[in-house]
């Protein structure tokens, strides 16, 4: 649900407190991600990017003998103190055997690993034949809006944009050949908008989300760049009643690895 690996090489860091309070939705709505698995009593499955291991601790509430990575140290330390087997680990290069889990999720981290080849080949080498991959992350268009704000902020202070950005968004046939290209087939695939309600002001999204962004801009800047974007967005983001949203895109898909 965080960094799997290459947000943290943005200025980007994940607070577990900050995470609850302004991304408590990103695990509620991974829910169908559990529904696509089906876990299995006994199974050996991986939450590639678990996060605080909200979801990691259903996988095991199912009877599923569960393992977590994430680049975060701060959230494997939260999602330790809920009892997890999890570890700090770069999604590019996972300390797993070959062959060792039945299934891997991923929920909302993929996007932050900005290397998918990398990352697919070390999913498929961790899966045993006929694992499956499930997985949800940001795909093509995800956060259109804020991500042009935020472009516009930072080009009126001539801030490298490019530099700053921490994301692979794919485009749903670009990934399903990337997974076809290392082995698997693809049983579903949806790319779709995800208008998602946030708990607080943009402002807080900003902050837990676009620091790889927000660590370019000065700090004597970055109340008024967030000011900035902030009024940029209110026109699509917040509605009459104050409730501001993120435009996000997901790509949610189902893999299986041949035999």
């Amino acid at each position: 649900m965080t960094s799997g690996g290459g947000g943290a090489g943005h200025g980007q860091h994940w607070d577990p407190d900050r995470y609850r309070r302004e991304a408590g939705f990103v695990a509620e709505l991974g829910r169908p991600l559990l529904e696509l698995l089906q876990p299995q009593a006994g199974e050996c499955i991986l939450d590639l990017g678990c996060g605080d291991g909200r979801l990691t601790a259903e996988l095991a509430d199912a009877g599923a003998d569960v393992a977590g990575s994430d680049l975060s140290v701060e959230q494997v330390t939260a999602a330790r103190r809920l009892g997890l087997a999890v570890c700090a680990a770069d999604g590019h290069a996972l300390p797993f055997k070959d062959d060792a889990f039945d299934a891997v999720l991923s929920n909302a981290a993929l996007h932050w690993m900005q290397k998918p080849d990398a990352v697919l080949a070390e999913v498929r080498r961790v899966l045993k034949p006929g694992g499956r991959f499930i997985a949800e992350m940001g795909g093509a268009g995800n956060v259109a809006r804020i991500v042009g704000a935020v472009a516009s902020a930072m080009a009126q202070r001539a801030l490298d944009f490019s530099a700053a950005w921490p994301w692979y968004f794919p485009a749903p046939d670009a990934y399903r050949e990337k997974l076809q290209a290392v082995g698997f087939t693809v049983e579903r695939m949806e790319h779709f908008p995800r208008p998602t309600p946030l708990p607080a002001d943009i402002s807080g999204w900003l902050a837990t989300f676009a620091e790889s962004f927000l660590s370019h801009v000065p700090p004597d800047q970055r109340d008024a760049f967030i000011a900035e974007v902030r009024a940029a967005l209110q026109v699509h983001q917040r509605d009459e009643s104050g409730q501001w949203s993120a435009d996000y895109v997901r790509l949610r898909f189902k893999a299986v690895l041949a035999d």
